[in-house]
Parts: structure tokens; C-alpha cells; sequence
């Protein structure tokens, strides 16, 4: 099953808050260096590569000394105002250390929804990707309470992979995959490597909750899969210790989840 991952053109990569700070809500810059190594060698192999981001609450949280993710919604939109500015920051100059030109787009529900701006927003990741630039996108939380609301990006990254029609999307987080009960809680947890369509028993396995500073759990995961699945693209769900997974998804390995794209 998983050789069909061999041949992703375009992908879709999405990073969540627990994948790019440590626990205590800092930013990991040891594996964000290898994130932008591992997906600047994506676009040197000829492959088109989107980002999608999450962290700028959780890091503005950080950067401002809060204790944990803010509840308040103003709060939280200036928690994002000052953690997005740290995030573009950080990722302009480690791709910078390949070579790899970036482009920011923050996004609303008025972009993937209206059908002006859909267009729009279409034409210019199109545009970004044939000039080999790595699109970095991530909800407008500053403006925007719907994406506060909405979920950890994973729902996002899903809407984006259908939007640009990608082959594959990549969902790295906490957890190296579906279980099939919380291996954080079960030693006898399960891993599921495949999954063949989104049912109520895999809605069931999900778990609910995120780290203090992000919001998504495995429950935006199987969301996300879903939306993928409709629209014929292929997701894998797999843990973002170490970046370089993402080769080892593309290239076939039995690693994380496969969720399966529907035929469209």
C-alpha cells in the first residue's frame, strides 16, 4: 500500500506546537533546523513542498512568560501576534542555511470558503510552488477567532492538501501514530499502520487532548484524514522527533499511520 507514497509530487507538511517547543513551550531550534533541512532537500529532489505551521500562540505564550496557553481570546489573538513574528523569524533563517527561499500566508476560513479568494490564494501557492518556494502557512489567529476556535491546524493543513490537489499529507506530532487505546497510558497499545477508511471504531481511538500550549489531539488528526480521504489524498500521521521521517514516509517505510485517499 504504501509504495504509491513513493511517488508524492506535492506535499503537504504540518508541524503542531508539541513538535516545535518543548514542554515548557519554548521553541526546539534543533528540530526546526532539521525540519527546514529535511524539506529544503525535498525541493532540491524536484518535489513541491507546502508548510503548514501551528506555535504562534503556544510561542507567544512563551515569549510573553505565561504559564501555559492563554484562554482568554484576546489574549491569545496578541499571543499569536507576538509568537507568528518569532516563528517567520526563526524559519527565514534556517532555511536561509540551504538556500531555500520561504514565503509567509496566513489564512482565514474566508480564504478557503469565499470563491474569490479561494482563487486567489490558490494562484499564489501555485505561483510560490513552480518558482520552487516553500509556502509557510498558518491561520490568522490575530485576527481571525474561527481559527482560534477551530482546531490545532490539523483540520487546516487537510483543507490546504485538498486545495492545491497534493498527493500526500504529512501530520507530525507527539505520538508516532494512531493506537488503538493511548499508548501514553496502555503499554499494550497498539500502533495502526493502516487505515484503509475513516470509521466510528477509528473516530473512538482518537484521544482528545493537546499539550498546555496547543489545542490538537489525535481527534484533528482522524478530522483531517477524513477531508483528506474525500478529496483523494493520501495523509500519514507520525511522530516529529526526529524530522527526517518524512523521508522515510515517502520512501515507503512502516512508519506513523496510513490513511489512504479515496478514489475522487
Amino acid at each position: 500500500m504504501r509504495e504509491k507514497l513513493k511517488q508524492s509530487k506535492r506535499i503537504v507538511v504540518k508541524v503542531g506546537t508539541s513538535t516545535l517547543t518543548y514542554e515548557n513551550g519554548r521553541l526546539n531550534l534543533k528540530r526546526i533546523e532539521r525540519m527546514a533541512w529535511v524539506l529544503s532537500d525535498l525541493v532540491n529532489q524536484g518535489k513541491e513542498v507546502v508548510l503548514v505551521t501551528s506555535g504562534a500562540i503556544g510561542v507567544g505564550a512563551a515569549r510573553l512568560s505565561f504559564a501555559e496557553r492563554p484562554s482568554e481570546m484576546k489574549t491569545k489573538q496578541a499571543a499569536a501576534a507576538v509568537g507568528q513574528a518569532v516563528l517567520i523569524q526563526i524559519y527565514q533563517n534556517f532555511f536561509k542555511e540551504y538556500n531555500q527561499a520561504i514565503a509567509q500566508i496566513l489564512l482565514t476560513k474566508e480564504e478557503i470558503e469565499n470563491e474569490q479568494r479561494h482563487i486567489n490564494t490558490l494562484n499564489t501557492l501555485h505561483t510560490l510552488l513552480k518558482l520552487g518556494i516553500v509556502p509557510i502557512i498558518n491561520a490568522n489567529d490575530t485576527i481571525s477567532t474561527y481559527e482560534i476556535e477551530f482546531s490545532d491546524n490539523d483540520n487546516l493543513s487537510a483543507m490546504v492538501a485538498k486545495m492545491i490537489k497534493a498527493d500526500l499529507l504529512i501530520i507530525l506530532t507527539d505520538i508516532d501514530g494512531l493506537y488503538h487505546k493511548d499508548p501514553r497510558i496502555n503499554k499494550d497499545a497498539e500502533r495502526i499502520s493502516y487505515v484503509a477508511e475513516v470509521t466510528e471504531d477509528i473516530r473512538k481511538m482518537a484521544g482528545q487532548k493537546g499539550s498546555k500550549f496547543s489545542v490538537g489531539g489525535m481527534a484533528t488528526k482522524v478530522q483531517a484524514a477524513e477531508i483528506c480521504q474525500k478529496a483523494g489524498v493520501n495523509m500519514v500521521v507520525a511522530s516529529g522527533d526526529d524530522p527526517t521521517v518524512v523521508h522515510k514516509i515517502i520512501d515507503g517505510e512502516d512508519v506513523g499511520t496510513f490513511f489512504e485517499g479515496g478514489k475522487v
